[in-house]
């Protein structure tokens, strides 16, 4: 693997936690929304990544193998609280209204993880950078 490969690959990366992020922004936006049904409650958002091994991708006319892609971007699957709220104007017929299934603080988690992982991938285009420049100057000397 050459080391402009290694562009591409955490480039591919920095894409996917950038989605990741992007999920999680809009799950802490709508943590506290109510709906008059829990068929309407927001349901938050989890990214599915899938590695890409076997596959060529093509960004920008470059060539490599290797990386992250986004597969799915799914509704996490636990349930939704009812509250019970007869003044609420969204209450359904018994009073209660459908709070969203989104959980501040499993959400702060997620967000430090991908902050993490995209400062991760950042660091390894950073090295990668040096090390052909590096390169550069060995073989100008």
């Amino acid at each position: 693997m050459g080391l402009d490969q290694i562009f591409g690959i955490a480039g591919s990366a920095l894409n996917a936690q950038t989605t990741r992020m992007n999920a999680v922004a809009s799950n802490l936006a709508n943590a506290s929304t109510v709906a008059g049904s829990d068929k309407e409650a927001f349901r938050g958002k989890r990214t599915v990544f899938k590695a890409v091994l076997e596959e060529t991708v093509q960004p920008r006319d470059v060539d490599f193998k290797g990386g992250v892609k986004v597969d799915a971007l799914t509704d996490d699957p636990s349930p939704v609280r009812r509250m019970s709220d007869p003044g609420n104007p969204l209450a359904d017929k018994d009073g209660f209204v459908y709070l969203s299934n989104v959980n501040e603080m499993t959400e702060m988690v997620e967000m430090m993880a991908a902050s993490r992982s995209y400062q991760n991938n950042v660091e390894v285009v950073n090295t990668a950078r040096q090390l052909m420049l590096r390169t550069l100057e060995i073989t100008r000397s």
